[in-house]
């Protein structure tokens, strides 16, 4: 003899078209003792341009006159990473001036960036003194934990 699920299939779908007609990523109904939770999960992929150069392009540009990449960066000892999911601030309001520039020499402990998150605004400091080399998020970007930020050489 079966038994009928006092899950409503129809709830679910319902649940899960919402989500995808919004900007949530999770809700969750409850009625009782059943509860029902529908989430999905964000992937973000990062797309740069690639240049192909020209087949009679003289030599190509010097290493150090270029952009540090994503990828680089995140093998480089003097990366700072997201330590969360948020978004990421180069300065304290539009206003103001940013945190810092690339070229910029910091110190230890020194506010570099903000990463806003649930309303709250957290200090990213610098984990060492040197100069700033790369910045890799824009003023109001969405970062993911562990994502890199800037480098410090």
């Amino acid at each position: 003899m079966a038994t009928k699920s006092p899950i409503d299939p129809e709830l679910v779908r319902e649940m899960a078209q919402l989500i995808n007609e919004t900007d949530l990523t999770e809700i969750e109904v409850q009625k009782g003792d059943l509860r029902i939770r529908v989430a999905r999960t964000i992937t973000a992929t990062v797309m740069a341009p690639v240049a192909a150069a020209p087949a009679y392009a003289a030599a190509p540009a010097p290493v150090a006159a270029a952009p540090l990449e994503a990828k680089a960066a995140a093998a480089h000892p003097g990366t700072v990473n997201s330590p969360m999911v948020g978004t990421a601030y180069r300065r304290p309001s539009p206003e103001a001036k940013p945190f810092i520039e690339i070229g910029q020499e910091v110190k230890a402990g020194e506010r570099v960036l903000l990463v806003e998150a649930m309303k709250t605004f957290n200090d990213i400091v610098a984990p060492r003194a040197g100069k700033v080399i790369a910045i890799l998020v824009e003023d109001g970007q969405p970062v993911e934990y562990g994502e890199p930020l800037l480098v410090i050489e």
